[in-house]
């Protein structure tokens, strides 16, 4: 099944079928998400458009990165516009039974990201910047509600790596596997390395994000 051969009014159809399977209560989710459909699919349509590794066959629920971010568009739009956050949250319910990442509504991502692989992706309520790259394992966590991470744009997370806390992580800062950083500050155009002890911040020699993005 491809996203480019369905209506938005179909795609709903599958999402609430997906809700009722997953959650069989007394729940009618298929108002809201038949409302919210349309502009969760174009925001996710131009999401796909800017990333290199999606771009040229568009977007199709069937790849699990892409189908996260929908759910993730899907449940932001029902929580915003239509203040329906028991939709929303079984939104968020859903999509972290069908690709293992807790992304919750009231999360705000940026209109442009990647998530490259969905499984242990944690992430908190940050301030996150335009064209940020997700890989597996990674966590985004907070300290305290005023300890929260703020990322600039173009910032690349590798797989295993945790931002923590008080953190300022500059724009077109890659942060290496399995890199712990708490409370740390990163200039930009960075890279960050493991250790030993403390991880290493060094200048990057290029920009990682141009392997994601097209632009």
């Amino acid at each position: 099944m491809r996203v480019s051969d369905l209506r938005p009014d179909a795609l709903a159809r599958f999402v609430a079928r997906q809700l009722s399977n997953l959650l069989p209560d007394d729940h009618d989710a298929q108002s809201a998400v038949h409302a919210a459909m349309p502009m969760a699919l174009e925001r996710t349509r131009h999401c796909v458009a800017h990333v290199r590794a999606w771009r040229s066959r568009g977007f199709d629920p069937l790849t699990s990165g892409q189908y996260a971010s929908l759910l993730y568009f899907l449940g932001r739009e029902v929580a915003v516009a239509l203040h329906d956050t028991a939709t929303a949250t079984r939104l968020f319910l859903l999509n972290k039974a069908l690709n293992g990442l807790e992304l919750f509504h009231e999360v705000e991502l940026p209109d442009v990201f990647f998530l490259s692989h969905t499984p242990g992706l944690v992430l908190a309520k940050a301030t996150y910047g335009d064209r940020l790259v997700l890989h597996q394992g990674c966590t985004v966590g907070r300290k305290s509600p005023q300890e929260r991470p703020q990322f600039g744009e173009r910032v690349v997370l590798f797989p295993g790596s945790m931002v923590i806390g008080h953190c300022r992580i500059g724009a077109r800062t890659a942060i290496a596997p399995g890199v712990c950083l708490v409370d740390t500050d990163t200039p930009e155009d960075s890279l960050v390395l493991p250790g030993p002890g403390r991880p290493r911040i060094v200048a990057a020699r290029r920009e990682v994000w141009r392997d994601f993005f097209v632009d």
